[in-house]
């Protein structure tokens, strides 16, 4: 899948890893799969019982192969649902990643076109700091993609416990660079680090520190999370 990714991209991707994989828990658990109803000109999303104010990140034709961001919209263009993703095409921008910056993203090339689609979703709920995106069919040639917009649902803190997984999954996500992967979780975070060539030690919120090892090929070799001292 990632071959035909530009480098910028993956790089941002990566970056983003961890960070993103967070936040896609939280949105599973807050809106889990079921049915649903969406209203663009209202930017509401319902499911379960709960509603949600959203943006339209992007598109999916799964015919055609190719991913529409939610700003090159022709139908929805310049409207309050699209308003958020404008956002990624200025980063593209501004960090040269060609596929932020293009208005359609032509996903036949990829071994798994739809597995294209999700990271691109990915990268830009990550890059608009989203708790998460919500990707639905919204036909039978077509994948529809939201993003958080609501004050209700902010994104995940750093957590300790769950920092583990969090590192090793996103790790897994692009597998280049789990260095890459873990000093953007903790940015992320607003969480300094010190590097070593071996190591990456943060504080973590409450007390004690973080201590991510790597092995000789750059992997992560192991995850020490300390709590302060009693």
């Amino acid at each position: 899948m990632t071959l035909a990714f530009s480098d910028a991209f993956l790089h941002a991707a990566e970056y983003h890893a961890a960070w993103g994989v967070q936040q896609l828990e939280l949105i599973d658990q807050a809106f889990p799969a079921g049915p649903w109803t969406a209203d663009l000109e209202q930017c509401r999303y319902e499911s379960g019982g709960r509603s949600l104010r959203i943006g339209l990140l992007g598109s999916y034709d799964q015919a055609e192969q190719t991913w529409l961001w939610g700003w090159a919209n022709p139908g929805l263009r310049g409207t309050e649902v699209t308003a958020a993703s404008t956002r990624i095409g200025e980063f593209g921008r501004s960090h040269g990643i060609a596929e932020l910056q293009q208005e359609s993203v032509d996903l036949a090339r990829f071994a798994d076109p739809h597995r294209a689609a999700e990271a691109l979703a990915f990268l830009g709920m990550a890059v608009l700091g989203a708790p998460g995106y919500i990707g639905q069919e919204a036909g039978p040639e077509t994948r529809v993609y939201f993003v958080p917009q609501d004050p209700q649902l902010r994104p995940a803190r750093l957590d300790p416990v769950a920092m583990p997984r969090h590192l090793l999954t996103g790790a897994q996500l692009f597998a280049r660079s789990s260095r890459l992967v873990v000093t953007g979780w903790f940015a992320l975070h607003g969480v300094p680090v010190q590097e070593a060539a071996d190591r990456i030690t943060a504080p973590l919120p409450g007390g004690g520190a973080a201590v991510v090892s790597f092995d000789a090929a750059g992997r992560i070799a192991g995850i020490d999370a300390s709590p302060v001292s009693a």
